[in-house]
């Protein structure tokens, strides 16, 4: 079982490491200091499981949680706050690890990471749920997006813009990639766009066969002839 440790306090995360390191199923130990590093890593190294402290600055733990791509690894949140517990069961935590604690109490927690992962390992496959919210780096700080807020994307140059009722935050990736993340609710409708479904009030037709997409909040998105029919499909009734 691979483990990625996500706590501010080098201490809280050096006795983690030191009591994992005598549990036999775990394979390896990761650390992170904040929960923009913590994404970084998981994008890169794919843990199996979080170990994630809720209060750190910047983003707290649930943040990282409700951000995490799909497929996502398994979370436990560790703190010492109990009035947390209920929307840690909300991000679907495993487990909720309350400072401080024994090793028989990790032990447990560890054998139900184990359990979920054995089940998921039996499970045909899954991609998994899509994030519901993105974070965006803006002049040294960290936004969330809610993706529910999100009503249609654009290229620009090598970030897409995301239009919000609230501004357009620019997130560092490929149009094609975040559509992958964010399933079907969002469907390309141009080579340098894409839209959310739900976010589309008209559609105005071209006589070149490409339409204009007319949303609820008054934006206005261009649709290609290439995209129109992919577009149009799932807005059709059953």
């Amino acid at each position: 079982m691979r483990l990625l440790i996500v706590d501010d306090e080098r201490p809280a995360r050096e006795r983690l490491r030191r009591m994992l390191a005598h549990e036999p199923g775990v394979t390896s130990v990761m650390e992170a200091a904040d929960g923009v590093e913590a994404l970084a890593l998981v994008a890169r190294d794919a843990p199996d499981a979080l170990l994630l402290d809720i209060e750190m600055p910047e983003l707290s733990g649930i943040d990282v949680a409700a951000s995490l791509p799909a497929p996502a690894p398994l979370v436990v949140f560790v703190t010492a706050y109990d009035d947390y517990a209920l929307r840690a069961f909300d991000a679907e935590a495993v487990d909720y690890l309350l400072k401080p604690f024994d090793g028989a109490r990790l032990r447990r927690t560890l054998d139900r990471l184990q359990s979920r992962l054995t089940a998921a390992a039996r499970a045909p496959a899954s991609t998994g749920a899509p994030p519901r919210q993105l974070l965006v780096t803006e002049r040294g700080a960290t936004r969330v997006v809610q993706v529910a807020d999100i009503e249609w994307l654009e290229t620009a140059d090598n970030y897409v813009a995301l239009h919000t009722r609230n501004g357009a935050p620019l997130l560092r990736q490929s149009l094609g990639t975040l559509l992958d993340q964010l399933g079907p609710a969002f469907v390309r409708c141009h080579r340098c766009a894409a839209v959310r479904l739900t976010a589309v009030e008209r559609i105005v037709p071209h006589s070149r066969g490409d339409c204009t997409l007319v949303l609820h909040s008054g934006a206005v998105v261009p649709c290609s002839r290439q995209y129109r029919a992919a577009l149009l499909d799932p807005l059709r009734p059953a």
